[in-house]
C-alpha cells in the first residue's frame, strides 16, 4: 500500500485527535552562557494558525495529508523509541508551513506523540515526549505553546536540561493583534544549516545578554502583566532588533527577507507602530498591533501595496494550549490534558 494514502478507517475504532498552534519566536536573551545556561527565550502562541490531525491505529505506519512525510518520521521516531511494535495512521488535514518561524516542526512531533501516547494509552509527561522526540534543543517556546498558550518565557539550557524549561507563561490581551508578513519564496534556516550557524556564533558579551534579560523582566513582562501596550511593544522592539543584528551575517541582514524587512519599515516609520520584529530564523515578520480595527486597516493597505509573493494575515495570540481528545464510536471526550498523555 503506498504510505501517503489513507487506509480503511473503521468508524467504530477508537483514534486521537489533536489541535496544536503555531508560535512566533520572538528572540533569546542569553546567547553568552557565562552563568552555566544558554538561550531562554520569549514567545507567543497564536491562534488561527494550527496543525490538526488524527491518529489510529494500522497495520504498518502510514499518512496521509499535508506534511504526512513528517507525520510518519515523527510517529516511526515515537514508536521505535518506545519499543511498540504496532503500526499507526496519522491523517493530517491542516499543516502549520514549513521552515517558515512558525514552530511546525516541534508541533507536529508533540502532535504526533501526544495523540500515540493517548492512543495506547500511555502515562508519559509532555516534557519526556518532547525528549523522545529530540525536540526542545534549543528552545522551549514551542512545548510552552503546546502545553499552555498564551506568552512564553523559557529558561534555556543548562548541563543537566533535557528540554528547555517553561519559566512563565502569561495570558495575552485579547485585544491586541499581530499582523503578520509572509514571505512564500522564502524559508529560514533548519536542519544542518541552522546547526552548523549555531555552532559558528561567537558568544553574547555578557553586559549585552544581561541586558535582554533585564529588558524582559523589568520592561516586557511588567507591561504584559499591567496591559501595557507601548512599554510591551517597546521592549519586544529592541529585543528583536539586538538578536536580529546578532544572527544578521547567517540570514543576510536583520531579518531573512529585504521584502519583510521592507514591510517593517513601513510599519515602523510610517505607521509608528512600536512593536515588530521576525519570528525565528524567519521568514515571517510580525507586528503587534493595539486592537482589531488598526490591524484591519493596515492589513488592508499591505496587501494594496504588496502582491506576491508576500502574504499578510491578521490574527490574535491563542491563551491556551493544545486540544486533544478521544472519539470511540460515536462517543467523544474532548480537552484529554496536554501536559500529559
Amino acid at each position: 500500500m503506498d504510505h501517503n494514502q489513507r487506509p480503511a478507517f473503521d468508524q467504530g475504532s477508537r483514534h486521537i485527535s489533536v489541535i496544536a498552534p503555531a508560535r512566533l519566536h520572538m528572540g533569546f536573551v542569553d546567547l553568552s552562557g557565562d552563568l552555566g545556561r544558554r538561550f531562554g527565550g520569549l514567545g507567543l502562541t497564536l491562534a488561527g494558525i494550527h496543525t490538526r490531525l488524527r491518529v489510529w491505529k494500522s497495520a504498518q505506519i502510514s499518512g496521509a495529508g499535508p506534511s504526512a512525510t513528517r507525520a510518519k518520521v515523527c510517529a516511526k521516531t515515537l514508536l521505535e523509541g518506545l519499543g511498540i511494535q504496532e503500526g499507526v495512521h496519522v491523517e493530517v488535514a491542516e499543516a502549520i508551513p514549513e521552515h517558515v518561524g512558525l514552530g511546525s516542526g516541534t508541533q507536529m512531533a508533540l502532535a504526533v506523540s501526544s495523540a500515540i501516547a493517548n492512543l495506547f494509552r500511555l502515562n508519559i509527561d509532555l516534557q519526556t515526549l518532547a525528549g523522545l522526540m529530540q525536540r526542545g534543543v534549543r528552545s522551549g517556546i514551542g512545548l510552552g505553546a503546546f502545553e499552555h498558550g498564551g506568552f512564553i518565557v523559557d529558561g534555556g539550557r543548562g548541563d543537566k536540561t533535557i528540554v528547555p524549561p517553561v519559566l512563565c507563561h502569561a495570558r495575552f490581551p485579547d485585544r491586541w493583534h499581530l499582523l503578520l508578513v509572509f514571505d512564500e519564496a522564502l524559508q529560514g534556516l533548519s536542519g544542518v544549516p541552522e546547526v552548523s550557524a549555531f555552532k559558528k556564533l561567537s558568544p553574547m558579551d555578557p553586559p549585552l545578554s544581561a541586558h535582554l534579560c533585564r529588558l524582559l523582566l523589568m520592561q516586557v513582562l511588567p507591561a504584559l502583566a499591567e496591559e501595557d501596550f507601548e512599554r510591551f511593544s517597546a521592549g519586544i522592539t529592541t529585543i528583536q532588533d539586538i538578536v536580529g543584528d546578532y544572527f544578521a551575517r547567517f540570514q543576510g541582514g536583520r531579518y531573512t527577507s529585504p521584502r519583510v524587512a521592507e514591510v517593517l519599515d513601513w510599519l515602523k516609520g510610517k505607521e509608528r507602530v512600536a512593536g515588530l520584529g521576525q519570528s525565528s530564523w524567519g521568514p515571517t515578520g510580525f507586528a503587534v498591533i493595539e486592537d482589531e480595527a488598526r490591524a484591519q486597516r493596515l492589513l488592508e493597505f499591505a496587501r494594496a501595496r504588496w502582491g506576491a509573493p508576500l502574504r499578510f494575515m491578521v490574527c490574535q495570540a491563542q491563551n491556551t494550549g493544545a486540544e486533544i481528545w478521544t472519539e470511540e464510536g460515536r462517543s467523544q471526550q474532548r480537552n484529554l490534558t496536554a501536559k500529559s498523555a
